[in-house]
């Protein structure tokens, strides 16, 4: 865990840092994710299981959805995730905060590690925590800036981790690759009612990686300019490899558009990343871009229907671990079950995915040579699923 004590250092500096900037700042009033009302602060606790049947009609022996970390398992009854959680909102009138959550199924086993980092340790037992934050309002006004440290959601991307928060059941390419979970410390101000801020220092990109002990560094902003319009722009920078020199250094930068009504959301995310290998000699520049358009119609009280067009072009296998240029489409239909506090998620999911390039290609039935399954360009995918939540009240 010397990551962990790495970093503790400079999640204190940040702190001060934060209280410094909130005693010198004015007192606008903005967006904020806490409660303000004395009714609404108190616990909250929930409890979630995902379980589905991907049907990949390429039927790989090995049952994998290549170069993929969440819903990785296909042609079998698949436990993808269970969780449970616990959660305290900072208010105005109890000013801390926390979350903290565990975790367990196929989702959590790859998903935090990247490609080819050192494992930082017992990796293996905090894949399973889902979070695990204290947070603080550091004005007594509602509308003063918050900390929060610890393990938090990740301020990267417009897709959940836990697909009953998203549209689709699958998630996109752009989402497993860029961070679900950071591990760290961060800053939020409302600048003033549309404008909101974020400053956060983190252990890496992947929050289970361990590459070095030095911290990275995000920058957000979010903007509302009407109620129905959402923009969001992150910006990270920080040193993902053994060799921390600056020139190694990843940049990554991620774009969210979202207009959402009373029954149709429309959103757009754009990510563009750059890193140079530190390992080779010719010092290769990689780089990454993706994009995915998010819709969903909710036809009635109970009826939904997704679709999600994307692309994802990894020109030098720096995310997904080959070099490939991948377009999919995925369309979802889901119908939900309300019970008491629990609700029923029934998802019927078709996917298409069409990956090129020298390394492209998903696992298909049959083997090359004895030990190294077949390649086919494409592979549709029909996928059963059932999302079971509960929340307290």
């Amino acid at each position: 865990m010397s990551a962990v004590a790495g970093l503790a250092l400079h999640m204190g500096l940040a702190i001060k840092a934060a209280a410094l900037d909130a005693a010198s700042a004015g007192t606008p009033s903005g967006p904020a994710s806490f409660s303000t009302s004395a009714e609404e602060a108190h616990w909250y606790y929930g409890a979630y299981l995902d379980v589905s049947y991907p049907i990949d009609f390429n039927f790989p022996e090995n049952h994998l959805f290549r170069t993929r970390t969440t819903t990785p398992r296909v042609n079998e009854l698949t436990p993808n995730m269970a969780l449970a959680h616990i959660k305290k909102d900072a208010t105005v009138e109890s000013r801390w905060g926390m979350e903290f959550g565990v975790q367990n199924g196929y989702d959590s086993k790859d998903f935090a590690f990247g490609q080819d980092r050192p494992h930082v340790g017992s990796a293996d037992t905090l894949r399973h925590f889902s979070r695990a934050n204290v947070s603080y309002l550091l004005s007594p006004n509602a509308d003063g800036p918050t900390v929060t440290v610890g393990l938090f959601n990740s301020l990267i991307g417009y897709e959940s981790f836990y697909a009953k928060d998203n549209a689709n059941y699958t998630r996109s390419w752009i989402a497993d690759n860029s961070p679900y979970m950071m591990f760290g410390v961060n800053a939020r101000y409302p600048v003033r009612q549309d404008l909101a801020v974020t400053l956060a220092v983190i252990n890496g990109y992947w929050h289970l990686a361990h590459p070095n002990n030095q911290p990275s560094y995000l920058a957000q902003a979010l903007w509302t300019p009407t109620s129905r319009l959402t923009i969001t722009q992150n910006f990270y920078y920080g040193p993902d490899q053994m060799n921390t020199d600056l020139k190694f250094w990843r940049f990554f930068s991620d774009s969210i558009v979202q207009w959402k009504s009373e029954q149709v959301t429309v959103a757009f995310s754009y990510d563009i990343g750059t890193e140079r290998m530190a390992e080779r000699p010719d010092g290769l520049r990689t780089f990454w871009t993706g994009s995915a358009v998010f819709t969903r119609w909710q036809v009635c009280e109970r009826w939904a229907v997704a679709v999600r067009p994307e692309f994802y072009w990894d020109r030098n296998g720096r995310q997904t671990g080959v070099e490939q240029v991948v377009k999919a489409i995925t369309t979802t239909i889901e119908y939900v079950l309300p019970y008491s506090r629990t609700n029923t998620r029934l998802r019927v999911e078709h996917r298409y995915d069409d990956s090129t390039g020298r390394q492209g290609g998903f696992f298909k039935g049959g083997d090359v040579q004895p030990g190294v399954p077949g390649l086919a360009q494409a592979q549709h995918l029909l996928i059963l699923a059932v999302l079971w939540t509960y929340d307290s009240p």
